[in-house]
């Protein structure tokens, strides 16, 4: 049975502590086929000046209880109310501590919502961020309840001989009938979202990590059967993590065991439970044959992420569910450093950038805006977004940089002192930077707090060797209803020469503070002069995106040109060609949509080649900038009244221009860095290497008569790089050949038995342009390798087609736009949290054309009218259509 209610609206300003604190918690958790009894002893005392006739009021979420006791004694019928959301409880101790014991009956094997304990292929686990525990037992399930916990587990040991839990293992033995037993035991405090167990037949890669103040830690990766040796880099990128965070910010690790769990069936990409992280095995298991470079790149950040949490979410955790930014926005901001400095910042810094423009800026423009600390919310799973995470990092990375470096750290040590054991607020953790660096964040302050994108509009002036830059911030009143006040907006520059050098800055006189290459605008608009000669220099504004803003620069096209190739900031170079690109291309697109031929800018053409073919730049930051937007990046410059056919025969012409602009030199240039005879590698370099041959691949294809070169470059690659990149290619600009069938099926037939690398292939296939794109879906649907109960299946197929899919997903018929909710109703009555983070592909449905809008809408509204929707889908359709 699903929540179908609307959801009680939980609001920030209504925020208090609970009327009881729990101080410690021993479980005992005895699992079985089909059933697991759970037996939770929790010491409890009403907190000072609560009344003594306030009952106890614990959450629950589809519980059946089986036993209730107060210090022992079985509580009578008429002191207890329970339903299975709420146990209440009446006539307890008015002081001192007092001992529950509640007890509940589960049946894991039937969770298919994934939340609290479920059965995985077989392996018990659990999920409780951000309000499964009370799946489990009766509890007080926020944030802000830390206490100790001992677990004990026992299970039939032929089924289960490993039995996890947090902490430390402190007891095993064995049972009677086959059965045994662990004890762990976790002296640190922590909320009961952090709570976690797994059992299960499963196989462990160890290893050892000595903390540089001596301590010697068990590290262990238990996987599926048979599956462990491709958790080998997973457990390198852990060491490498371990290292970096003592390096960087002086954290060490604090247990004596730290064990990752990979499992098949998981909603979201890992889970931070203290001592005990559980992970989509996606982000676990790796070898060549199966994974992409950007697979390798995605098992390291996520695998630093969860460990950082430790003490970024675990050691500290937030107060309530508003402050949710204060970890995960930075531990983002710490995994980022972390992969900046084991790769190359400079490539990890654009990648952050691109995601954030792709993820959060629709996110922040549309109907599900919010601030990056909400002061409202039905659901909270659906609050776990781009917002929360990837513009909540770029808040600390602003911090940093207003502060500078030594106050950051400074800063992030107090926090760390500070508030260590304690559930903290955004409050806290400002108030720390501004004591470390002597600084007011108060206006700062107001990036958690105001919703929506800004806009940094730049003009230039320059006369008689001086330079004049007026800088105005602006923000439009968007969804979410906040404020519109000025940031203080810290804005990187550089004044560049005719070489490529930077140029001394000294301005002469400034309506805002600069320090260093600093501008710090706290005003609506402020303006600055500087003495520059008499060569004009360029000017490179926003230098490594220091405020995650629209930037609206007047700068002629000559400059922009020149940036992209002399820039020495390799973020600004890519701006300054990226954003030539994107206009080019929403030129292109609004002429195919008027029925135009469109044309194509020669001399952005010819730098694109330039920055391919450019030696003195690394091969992975070449990559980038030689990729053309997306077909849903230029949807959103285009902006409104998108046509997502004309969208796509504009951008498959600039592929073609460029392809032509490109000659001999690209195919040349993919020769050189092939990887030839030598055994993969998965380090920057070589992953550099690899990502250009890629990028170019699509471009010369596009020039191809027929289908046979791409084929026979899928059936010679000998890795998944290799591999993805060219049946991609081939499915994508030769749908209906022959060849692309004959690949589908080769790389069906060698991976069928390779989950993983099926959702590949699905995806490829959701993906692919095709005419018939929708009978397409529809029949991998029915593929009897197709499943609803597995989120990342599910994600797959519907989410590859909803997000990566712009022709099909957008057609004018709305057949897509009626597939896709189709799909969330049948997913919703499996996996609410699933079905509502895919619905967000609906988010920007105003945005098209007549047809296409009136199309969605009636899907929308569909499936919205629809009875016994979960709450969590429900809120999402809500706030689409509002």
């Amino acid at each position: 049975m699903l929540r179908t209610d609307d959801g009680q609206i939980i609001r920030l300003e209504d925020y208090r502590p609970t009327d009881f604190v729990i101080h410690h918690v021993e479980m005992r958790v005895a699992l079985a086929e089909g059933s697991a009894d759970v037996s939770t002893d929790i010491v409890l005392e009403r907190r000072e000046g609560v009344s003594e006739t306030v009952p106890l009021v614990l959450d629950g979420d589809e519980l059946a209880l089986t036993g209730l006791a107060l210090d022992g004694e079985p509580l009578a019928a008429d002191r207890f109310t329970a339903t299975p959301e709420q146990l209440t409880i009446e006539d307890l101790p008015t002081s001192g501590r007092f001992a529950l014991r509640i007890e509940t009956k589960l049946s894991p094997e039937s969770n298919t919502q994934l939340m609290g304990l479920y059965r995985s292929n077989g392996v018990w686990c659990t999920q409780c961020e951000a309000e499964g525990f009370r799946r489990i037992t009766y509890f007080l399930d926020r944030p802000d309840v830390l206490a100790t916990y001992r677990v004990r587990l026992e299970a039939a040991r032929a089924g289960a001989p490993v039995l996890l839990a947090n902490g430390n293992p402190v007891e095993a033995g064995e049972l009677e009938g086959g059965r045994h037993f662990a004890v762990w035991d976790d002296p640190h405090p922590k909320p009961a979202y952090l709570f976690a167990l797994v059992a299960g037949d499963l196989d462990l890669l160890e290893d050892r990590f000595t903390t540089a103040s001596g301590r010697d830690v068990r590290l262990g990766i238990y996987t599926e059967k048979g599956l462990s040796q491709r958790a080998a880099y997973a457990m390198d990128a852990l060491k490498r993590s371990m290292v970096w965070d003592e390096r960087r910010f002086g954290r060490e690790y604090d247990l004596d065991v730290f064990n990752i769990v990979a499992i098949s069936d998981f909603n979201m990409g890992a889970m931070e439970n203290k001592g005990l992280n559980v992970f989509n095995h996606k982000y676990v298991l790796l070898d060549p044959d199966t994974a992409t470079d950007g697979d390798y790149a995605g098992v390291e950040t996520v695998i630093a992420h969860e460990y950082f949490h430790n003490w970024t979410g675990n050691r500290i955790t937030c107060r309530d569910w508003f402050q949710l930014c204060l970890k995960e926005g930075l531990t983002v901001f710490r995994d980022q450093e972390f992969s900046a400095d084991e790769r190359s910042r400079a490539v990890k810094r654009i990648a952050s950038v691109h995601g954030l423009k792709a993820q959060q800026f629709p996110e922040d423009q549309g109907p599900l805006q919010h601030p990056v600390r909400p002061t409202r919310y039905r659901e909270i799973n659906n609050f776990y977004t781009a917002t929360v995470y990837e513009k909540g990092a770029e808040l600390v990375r602003m911090i940093e940089t207003i502060v500078g470096p030594d106050a950051f750290r400074a800063g992030m040590d107090l926090y760390f002192a500070r508030h260590d054991g304690e559930a903290a607020t955004i409050e806290d953790f400002l108030r720390c930077f501004e004591e470390a660096g002597h600084t007011d964040l108060s206006q700062f302050s107001l990036w958690y707090h105001q919703a929506g994108t800004p806009v940094l509009s730049v003009t230039e002036r320059f006369a008689d060797g001086r330079l004049t830059l007026r800088l105005e911030q602006s923000l439009a009143k968007g969804a979410a209803g906040t404020g519109t006040e000025p940031f203080h907006m810290p804005v990187r520059f550089g004044l560049v020469g005719p070489g490529g050098e930077d140029l001394a800055i000294a301005p002469l006189a400034g309506e805002a503070e600069v320090e260093g290459d600093v501008i710090h605008l706290t005003t609506q608009s402020a303006e600055l002069v500087f003495e520059t000669g008499e060569t004009r220099p360029l000017v490179s504004i926003l230098r490594d995106f220091s405020a995650p803003v629209t930037l609206r620069h007047d700068q002629p096209r000559e400059a922009r040109l020149a940036l992209a190739r002399l820039d020495p900031n390799p973020f600004g170079r890519w701006r300054a060609l990226t954003d030539l690109t994107g206009e080019m291309l929403r030129e292109a697109a609004l002429a195919e949509t008027a029925g135009r031929k469109p044309t194509y800018d020669e001399a952005v053409i010819e730098a694109l080649c330039r920055s391919a073919a450019d030696e003195a730049l690394e091969p992975a930051l070449r990559a980038l900038m030689v990729t053309l937007p997306g077909e849903a990046e230029i949807a959103r410059l285009v902006g409104s009244d998108i046509d997502p056919e004309a969208i796509h025969r504009a951008r498959r012409g600039a592929l073609r221009r460029l392809a032509e602009a490109g000659g001999a030199r690209f195919p040349a240039l993919r020769a050189g860095l092939a990887d030839g005879d030598a055994p993969f590698r998965p380090d920057a370099a070589s992953a550099g290497r690899r990502a250009l041959r890629a990028a170019l691949l699509p471009i010369g294809a596009t020039t191809l008569p027929s289908a046979e070169p791409l084929f026979a470059e899928f059936e010679a690659a000998g890795n998944m790089s290799d591999r993805l990149a060219a049946i991609t290619a081939l499915v994508h600009l030769f749908p209906e050949a022959e060849e692309s069938r004959t690949a589908l099926a080769a790389f069906f037939a060698r991976f069928e038995d390779d989950a993983l690398v099926l959702d590949k292939w699905f995806t490829l296939q959701a993906t692919a342009p095709s005419e018939t794109i929708v009978d397409a879906v529809e029949a991998l649907r029915r593929h009897p390798k197709f499943t609803l109960a597995n989120p990342n299946r599910a994600r797959a197929l519907i989410g590859g087609f909803a997000t990566g899919n712009q022709r099909g997903f957008n057609r004018a018929d709305g057949t897509g736009y009626r597939w896709v909710a189709e799909r969330l109703a049948e997913l919703d009555r499996l996996n609410p949290q699933t079905a509502a983070r895919l619905a967000t592909a609906f988010r920007s449905w105003r945005s098209f054309d007549a047809p296409r809008r009136a199309a969605a809408e009636a899907a929308l509204r569909n499936l919205a009218g629809r009875g016994s929707l979960s709450r969590d889908l429900t809120d999402i359709l809500t706030r689409t259509l509002e």
